[in-house]
């Protein structure tokens, strides 16, 4: 009864005039974000983050505009891929498998809106879940010590390659090189500078914002510039959308579909490592398993093949928000920049979030069911433009995220140090991204760096120096347990899963030239 009091105390919160109007920004841009090949929810956040700062919002308003940006962005990935083979973001690869079929035979209408829908049961199942099980969960990290929140981090650390990374290496090399950058600054025991030689700037250490923007936002900009690719010029124009609107036959066909592959999703965005590009092959495959053994239909423009992936996806990106307003830890790339968002804002999210900051959270769960009404609602009768803006070439689109960023972050803290430091990080974020080196592990990296440091100083200290002390409860055992497991299995099954992830995209891809 508590839970529905304070979801209707979140609604009084989210349906002022304000939170509405961000709401539907946030879900037209993180529309536009996701549609637009190569972007996605972690880029779509990341370059609107100055965006809300500039603004002045506060906590639950920022946080409003941004989430609705994420789940928009997860709507938004199916557009490129039914329409032009492409997935908008990773977890919209496996659209592509039937959506594309589906668009050839002259459906894409109603494969954009069966799988705006199936988007929209698997994000607002998911919320329900995430009202559920969140609390329940804070009730169990309330037992957690320093000791205990060490190995949470760790674990974090360790799984956020995911099931599907192939190497290991590159993730353990870009979680070091975060936890370094995390200390850069004056130790705060201590009183003592660290790598910051002289450079006053930088006593107070790097600005996870500037670095986040740098990251992702910059990056981007400068692999275009490399690449110069602006071949998106009229490539929509070539599939006719036709009708909107699925007939009640299909929606009866795929209704099982989505319902399973919502509950496959959301277990597989609670668990750490797995994330939304999981829950979508997850959930395709299980499908494909269960309805077409044979193979008959699916990869040829079956619907259940356009719903099953896309109401996995987005049960996974609600399901991730679970561990990092209960636990502190992101679930996900894109939940990693959300959380730099509620840090910046002094929020600090884990167990006492929902005592101390009800407000934020019940604010943010009511706006997340606003959103996904709005989602629907602006995605099947407004395909027609978002269409339209797969015609936008990125030699117009990368000079406004680049403008975005640079007045975005010099409104933020009014120093040309910290634009000087964004540049940096968007040619480290370039350099990496030409080796494969994930970049969500630095960031998550400078994001817990101190609270990891700080959690090891308090529980050696309480145990007079003892390391063992790390080990010496079952809960921090069986974290431990689970974090060599989280990164050991990728070593073992990474590669497969990968390429199972990409083989039917591929062999499709072909069979269409």
């Amino acid at each position: 009864m508590d839970t529905f009091m304070s979801l209707a105390d979140g609604f009084a919160i989210a349906l002022t005039w304000q939170n509405i109007l961000l709401a539907l920004l946030g879900c037209f841009l993180g529309t536009i974000m996701g549609a637009l090949p190569g972007l996605g929810p972690s880029n779509g956040v990341a370059i609107l983050i100055p965006l809300a700062f500039t603004l002045g919002l506060g906590a639950t308003p920022s946080l409003i505009l941004l989430t609705s940006v994420y789940y928009g962005a997860m709507y938004g990935g199916r557009i490129s891929s039914i329409l032009l083979n492409i997935p908008g973001d990773e977890p919209a690869m496996m659209t592509c498998l039937d959506g594309y079929p589906m668009a050839q035979k002259g459906m894409a209408g109603q494969a954009l809106s069966l799988s705006g829908i199936a988007s929209f049961v698997g994000a607002f199942f998911a919320t329900w879940g995430l009202i559920f099980l969140a609390p329940q969960l804070v009730k169990i990290a309330l037992l957690f010590g320093p000791a205990e929140y060490f190995a949470l981090f760790a674990l974090a650390f360790m799984t956020l390659g995911g099931v599907s990374s192939t190497n290991q290496a590159k993730s353990a090399f870009a979680a070091a090189l975060g936890l370094g950058l995390a200390m850069i600054g004056v130790d705060t025991q201590t009183g003592v500078p660290r790598f910051t030689f002289g450079e006053v700037h930088l006593y107070d250490g790097l600005d996870f914002l500037v670095a986040i923007v740098g990251l992702f936002a910059l990056s981007e900009v400068f692999i275009f510039l490399e690449h110069r690719h602006g071949d998106a010029d009229g490539t929509a124009s070539k599939i006719k959308v036709g009708r909107l609107t699925p007939p009640l036959s299909m929606l009866k066909q795929t209704t099982p579909t989505m319902i399973r592959s919502t509950l496959l999703g959301f277990l597989a965005g609670v668990l750490p490592g797995a994330g939304a590009s999981l829950g979508s092959f997850i959930s395709y495959s299980f499908e494909k398993r269960l309805v077409d053994k044979d193979g008959k239909t699916f990869g040829k423009g079956d619907p259940r093949g356009v719903a099953a992936p896309e109401a996995g996806n987005n049960a996974a990106a609600g399901g991730a928000l679970v561990p990092m307003l209960a636990l502190g830890v992101p679930g996900s790339g894109t939940t990693a920049v959300l959380l730099a968002v509620l840090l910046s804002l002094n929020i600090t999210p884990g167990p006492l979030l929902f005592s101390q900051n009800p407000d934020v959270v019940w604010g943010l769960i009511a706006a997340l069911f606003i959103a996904n009404f709005m989602l629907l609602a602006m995605n099947i009768p407004m395909v027609g433009l978002f269409t339209r803006v797969l015609m936008v070439p990125p030699r117009i689109l990368m000079p406004v995220v680049a403008m975005v960023s640079f007045v975005g972050i010099y409104g933020i803290s009014g120093s040309s140090f910290d634009l000087l430091v964004m540049v940096g990080f968007g040619m480290l974020g370039w350099i990496l991204r030409k080796f494969d080196v994930p970049l969500v592990p630095i960031i998550l990296g400078t994001l817990l760096g101190n609270a990891m440091e700080n959690n090891l100083r308090r529980a050696i200290t309480i145990d007079n120096g003892n390391w063992l002390t790390l080990v010496d409860s079952p809960l921090s055992i069986t974290l431990w347990l689970i974090a060599i497991v989280g990164f050991i299995l990728p070593l073992i099954i990474g590669r497969k899963v990968k390429s199972k992830m990409h083989a039917p995209r591929d062999e499709e891809g072909s069979l269409a030239d």
